[in-house]
């Protein structure tokens, strides 16, 4: 009988849904996170009604690569099948090429609680536990590696869309989201305005969709931002987007970032035989001006030489067809704490970006997804339309959720920096960060970086250590090899200085902008 009075609701919500549009929540963006959002909170038994201005699949050159810690995190929401039937490609870890050295390493190991397994021996590349047998023929557990997955976009959205597709709890629709609506007696958000295209004709007729809560993801390139946000995001550079057939660059299921005379260069795979290359340009580089080519140009004469020979033939045969690669901004927003405007929130990427580099996004927006479901679970918030409620629930997600995004957020956006070294302090201190890693001190670093770790104060610890490790590399080469070295300690002692200030400006402002 309790199971015929739920499916009877389920039902009812449905028929509202489709006829008067009303539902418990309205997600407008069938994205990543509006997706993970909608499937979380219909989970729950709330009613759902997503809206996605096109349903047609989307071919974006970024979003391509989920670290562990969002595959963990897809887990909890019950979507991991969606990285199934898309040709995805697990990936290890990190494979490092600065100028003719290298470094490689795997995402660690975890304990369970957060923290790397001191002295852990990993079984191989997986989820989860594996079991061996001892000489007894007892059954013993060993830790396996955590692993990433990257894929095809628009392929992994295309899953995602499905699964929200087949959920009792929720309806899609195809609609363009021109605006909100606004209660006549309250200044709340009651729902949407849209305007919806008729495939036979061509017209578009105004709709309106409502619901107690209305969350907005709609990209980064939000209509929506400007009203519920102070800030608008920082735009240093672009990723200019190349896919390579059958790349040869070892060792194969690793992410690898190339630096060297060229600005950064990503390379990881995205399917069986493809292999996505992003090739940072910063706004007005001169290698990059039309005199010198422009894009196309930079990336012949520049990036190409750059590259280990075996990955060139594929980067000049997809150059091959005389375009300007695709290009996606690189862009910065730190997260702005919300509940102020009743009845919407908006989150996703329109609510928080960081630096592509270390393929932090798609973690950071699974992750938020587990939270926020918790903060707004029917046992802790039973109606959507309380605003007070909703205020409380957001003040506690933008607290906790900073274990987490704080770290990706820094990482992505101080790496960069360092990575795209501009001056000769940027330089020291890359090279101590490729020092670090050559050392072995990669355990922690790459799993803060695969969103596995959730302590904002070890990032503070490793990077100023980079910081002492780069000061002590430079003074090595300002002071080491001959009887001159010691009448230029006085520099070595003013360099470290300004290495030690320049990293504090790296990394305070942006620790700073996530923590406040």
């Amino acid at each position: 009988m309790a199971e015929f009075g739920v499916h009877s609701r389920a039902a009812r919500n449905a028929e509202r849904r489709a006829k008067y549009h009303e539902a418990d929540v309205v997600v407008v963006g069938a994205g990543i996170f509006g997706c993970a959002i909608a499937y979380a909170l219909a989970n729950q038994g709330r009613s759902v009604i997503l809206l996605e201005r096109s349903m047609k699949e989307p071919d974006r050159i970024v979003g391509e690569l989920l670290q562990p810690g969002g595959v963990a995190a897809l887990r909890k929401l019950g979507l991991e099948r969606c990285l199934e039937g898309i040709d995805a490609v697990a990936c290890y870890g990190y494979h490092v090429l600065f100028h003719k050295n290298e470094v490689v390493f795997p995402y660690p190991v975890m304990d369970g609680e957060g923290g790397v397994l001191k002295g852990g021996k990993a079984n191989g590349h997986a989820n989860g536990n594996a079991g061996r047998t001892n000489g007894e023929g007892q059954k013993v557990m060993q830790r396996r590696r955590p692993e990433g997955r990257s894929f095809h976009h628009g392929r992994f959205i295309g899953q995602l869309r499905r699964a929200c597709g087949g959920h009792a709890n929720i309806s899609i629709f195809e609609t363009e989201v021109t605006n909100t609506i606004t209660s006549e007696y309250t200044d709340e958000i009651v729902g949407v305005q849209t305007q919806t295209k008729n495939e036979a004709t061509g017209e578009k007729t105004p709709d309106c969709f409502f619901g107690q809560l209305t969350i907005i993801a709609d990209g980064y390139a939000s209509k929506f931002r400007k009203d519920y946000l102070p800030r608008a995001p920082v735009v240093r550079s672009k990723f200019y987007a190349l896919e390579l057939t059958d790349c040869p660059f070892p060792p194969q299921g690793y992410g690898h970032v190339v630096i060297g005379k060229a600005m950064p260069v990503l390379l990881y795979q995205i399917g069986t035989h493809e292999t996505r290359a992003l090739i940072d340009v910063p706004a007005n580089l001169p290698a990059a001006s039309v005199a010198n080519g422009g894009v196309r140009g930079y990336i012949q004469n520049v990036v190409v030489p750059a590259l280990p020979e075996g990955v060139r033939p594929s980067v000049l045969a997809a150059l091959a067809d005389g375009r300007i690669p695709r290009s996606m901004p690189n862009s910065y927003l730190p997260p702005t704490r919300q509940g102020r405007h009743a009845g919407v929130i908006l989150l996703g990427d329109a609510f928080n970006m960081r630096h592509p580099l270390t393929g932090g996004g798609m973690t950071v927006a699974f992750n938020d997804a587990v939270l926020l479901a918790e903060l707004l679970h029917p046992d802790r918030v039973p109606d959507l339309g309380r605003s007070a409620a909703i205020r409380d629930a957001m003040d506690e997600f933008y607290s906790r959720r900073k274990s987490l995004t704080s770290i990706i957020n820094v990482l992505a956006q101080a790496l960069y920096s360092l990575f795209a070294a501009e001056n000769r302090q940027l330089r020291a201190l890359q090279a101590g960060c490729f020092r670090y890693f050559e050392m072995g001190i990669t355990d922690e670093p790459v799993a803060m970086l695969g969103g596995m770790m959730r302590r904002p104060l070890t990032l503070a610890y490793h990077f100023f250590s980079v910081a002492f490790v780069a000061i002590w590399v430079n003074a090595m080469e300002r002071c080491g090899g001959s009887l001159l070295g010691v009448w230029k300690a006085p520099l070595a002692v003013v360099d470290a200085v300004l290495i030690l200030w320049t990293a504090s400006v790296v990394f305070l402002p942006t620790c700073w902008n996530e923590l406040k």
